[in-house]
């Protein structure tokens, strides 16, 4: 098993940023991939970014140029840096480890960009 804790969300103004971090607990040493996904009211969840364990990075075409994944192996975690907030981006942010046996996935941020 592995076990999933986000944290970092908050409400911003357009154009701010925030980092949110995924700290990976449990099994960790069986995930291959862990990624962030979002999910607006109304919408369905879509993949934001992903970091395979070898470090190679993925981002949708709506975040890049403006986020970063990254992570820290001693730590366990995983960050997702956004820069120049939109309101759009105003979604429930997950965090996702795709290990060997399983999918898991965390409970979940709040990222609200308003003025």
């Amino acid at each position: 098993q592995v076990q999933l804790v986000e944290s970092g969300g908050g409400l911003v103004q357009p154009g701010g940023s925030l980092r949110l971090s995924c700290a990976a607990s449990g099994s960790i040493f069986n995930i291959d991939h862990m990624g962030w996904y979002r999910q607006a009211p109304g919408k369905q969840r879509e993949m934001v970014a992903g970091i395979s364990s070898g470090g190679t990075t993925s981002y949708a075409d709506s975040v890049k140029g403006r986020s970063t994944v990254s992570r820290d192996n001693a730590k366990n975690t995983v960050y997702l840096q956004m820069n120049n907030l939109k309101p759009e981006d105003t979604a429930v942010y997950y965090c996702r480890a795709q290990a060997v046996f399983g999918t898991f996935w965390g409970q979940g941020t709040q990222v609200t960009v308003s003025s």
